[in-house]
């Protein structure tokens, strides 16, 4: 395959695969291809070359959706908004902006916010916290020492996941039947953070995995069950097929989603939360993220098998880690409506494009 990838070019790609890939990825996704048309008024056309280029480009749109048929995951590919480059630039007013946040309480974790009733867990570069107003009855804060979100590397977000890790260790002490963990990062306000300062978040669940988990185990159990392979072996597969890999460290993978939930997504696959590879992998991701991609808000979430026994069938469940692009903090514009609350997420970045620029 070429440079010439696009996502809107997906059914084309497809042709060129061995029929072995070919075929195994029509296992898993389907994909549907349609062109919309537009009548334009003559007054418009000037507007239109200005602001959206080749008058052509417009009136006439090509439409990708791909869907995953195991999850019933699936993204909506406009060739008109897939076709625009990777932005790059970082804010200065941003970074101005969270200069001038400091001082909050995150900045003395032990005097301005509460504990877990184990106490607190110190890193080498976070401490943690509890959530004034939980999520669940352990809900942690990993409150980073440095102010700044932004200024990560791969030794820090290691450093704020074995944080983390070491977090449920406690809360398991406390209470073993809370083996459900999830790990959470939202950076700043754009991505759900409410707090400019660095933070990360965990919660811990009883009874059963939150939904969406639970509704990924059941999906790549049925699948497992079906086809007599592993989703997650298949579905990385798939992706490195198409070209759609990143760098990861040994012991690691990671790809551009074929199915993103919204802007520049990346799927992180280890074999446990406590992989250095996974850990340092995500680390570096994220660096790259923000470094090379100009990507300033965030969220980051983690699917992991439980800690200790329960009662479903977790075999062939690795750590599955997700990365998304939330957009430019200072757009007053949301990035998610009811289309993608409701039905498909739409979006603008084409993955073909974003692997690239993180194999660069």
């Amino acid at each position: 395959m070429g440079e010439s990838r696009e996502i809107t070019r997906l059914p084309e790609l497809l042709r060129e695969l061995p029929p072995e890939e070919r075929a195994l990825f029509g296992r898993v996704f389907e994909v549907f291809e349609a062109t919309g048309r537009l009548v334009l008024p003559e007054k418009m056309r000037p507007w239109i070359e200005a602001n959206m280029g080749p008058v052509e480009r417009v009136a006439e749109q090509r439409v990708v959706r791909v869907t995953n048929r195991v999850t019933l995951e699936g993204t909506l590919f406009n060739s008109l908004r897939a076709s625009r480059p990777l932005e790059t630039e970082t804010g200065t007013d941003l970074r101005r902006e969270i200069a001038a946040s400091e001082g909050d309480p995150f900045c003395r974790p032990e005097e301005g916010t509460p504990e877990n009733v184990f106490g607190r867990v110190r890193g080498r570069h976070a401490t943690t916290a509890a959530n004034i107003a939980m999520y669940d009855a352990y809900h942690g804060v990993i409150v980073f020492d440095d102010h700044d979100p932004l200024r990560l590397n791969a030794e820090k977000v290691a450093d704020y996941i074995e944080v983390g890790l070491e977090w449920h260790r406690r809360v398991l002490e406390a209470d073993p039947e809370h083996r459900y963990l999830f790990l959470m990062w939202n950076c700043l306000w754009r991505a759900g953070g409410s707090i400019i300062h660095g933070h990360a978040q965990a919660v811990a669940a009883r009874g059963s995995h939150y939904p969406k988990v639970e509704r990924l185990r059941r999906a790549a159990a049925a699948y497992r069950a079906e086809h007599g392979s592993g989703y997650f072996e298949d579905l990385l597969r798939i992706h490195e097929a198409l070209g759609l890999s990143v760098p990861a460290e040994g012991g690691a993978a990671a790809f551009a989603s074929l199915t993103p939930v919204k802007e520049k997504e990346l799927v992180v696959l280890g074999p446990s939360p406590h992989s250095d590879a996974l850990k340092r992998s995500v680390g570096r991701l994220l660096e790259r993220f923000v470094g090379e991609l100009g990507v300033t808000s965030f969220n980051v979430a983690f699917y992991l098998p439980p800690s200790g026994p329960a009662p479903e069938d977790w075999s062939g469940f690795p750590a599955v880690v997700r990365i998304v692009d939330r957009g430019d903090p200072a757009s007053r514009t949301s990035d998610i409506g009811a289309m993608e609350l409701y039905a498909a997420p739409v979006v603008a970045s084409d993955p073909f494009r974003v692997a690239a620029a993180l194999r660069g």
